[in-house]
C-alpha cells in the first residue's frame, strides 16, 4: 500500500503563511533543497488543495522564465512530468494533466493508496491535510520549521481535533531550518 505523506513548511509559531497571505519567509536553503528532491524522488503523485493548487499552477510552468533560483529551476521540470492530484469540491477540471479529487474523498484518496506505486506527496496547504487527517488518511507528517514567528496567518493545524503522533527522525537544514518527522501514533 502507498503511502500518503504531507509535507509543509511553517513558522516557529505554527503559520504556513503570514496575516497578509505572505510566503516570503521560508528559505529553500541547499541542504533543504536536496532534501526536498530526495521526497520528490520517492514520490510518483504530487497532491495539492484548491488554494495550493492555484499557485503551483500558475508558477511552476513559468519557473524557468522568471526565476534564477537553482532549486526552482531544478524543479521546475519535475513539477511538470509528475501526475498532479487536485483535491476540491469546487473545481471540476485542472489544468497541466491534473486529476481532480473531492467528491468521495475518502474513496478516493483509499483507492490512490491500493494502487501499485511509490508514495503520494500532498505539498502545503492546511485545507486539503484538515480534511485527509480528520479521514485518518495522512500516513506521514514532514514539518519544517522555518526560523521565523509570524504572529498570525493560516496555522498549520486549523483543526483544533487531537492528533497522535510518534517522532520518527528530526533533521536540521542549512543552519536554519529544522525537520520533524511523525507518523500516526
Amino acid at each position: 500500500m502507498r503511502k500518503l505523506v504531507y509535507w509543509v513548511h511553517q513558522s516557529v509559531d505554527g503559520f504556513i503563511e503570514g496575516p497578509n497571505g505572505e510566503f516570503d519567509w521560508a528559505a529553500m536553503g541547499p541542504e533543504l533543497s536536496a532534501y526536498s528532491f530526495e521526497l520528490t524522488d520517492r514520490a510518483d503523485a504530487f497532491l495539492y488543495g484548491r488554494k495550493v493548487w492555484g499557485l503551483m499552477s500558475w508558477y511552476w510552468p513559468r519557473a524557468e522564465q522568471i526565476s534564477q533560483d537553482p532549486h526552482d529551476l531544478k524543479f521546475a521540470p519535475v513539477w511538470q512530468r509528475t501526475p498532479k492530484i487536485v483535491i476540491s469540491r469546487s473545481l471540476e477540471t485542472a489544468e497541466y494533466g491534473a486529476r481532480v479529487i473531492g467528491r468521495d474523498l475518502a474513496a478516493e484518496i483509499a483507492e490512490l493508496k491500493a494502487q501499485p506505486g511509490r508514495e503520494l506527496l500532498l505539498t502545503g496547504g492546511s485545507g486539503a491535510a484538515a480534511a485527509l487527517t480528520g479521514l485518518g488518511l495522512i500516513d506521514e507528517y514532514q514539518v519544517v520549521v522555518h526560523p521565523v514567528v509570524l504572529g498570525g496567518g493560516t496555522p498549520v493545524f486549523p483543526d483544533k481535533a487531537r492528533l497522535d503522533l510518534r517522532l520518527v527522525e528530526t533533521r536540521s537544514f542549512d543552519g536554519r531550518s529544522v525537520l520533524l518527522r511523525y507518523v500516526k501514533a
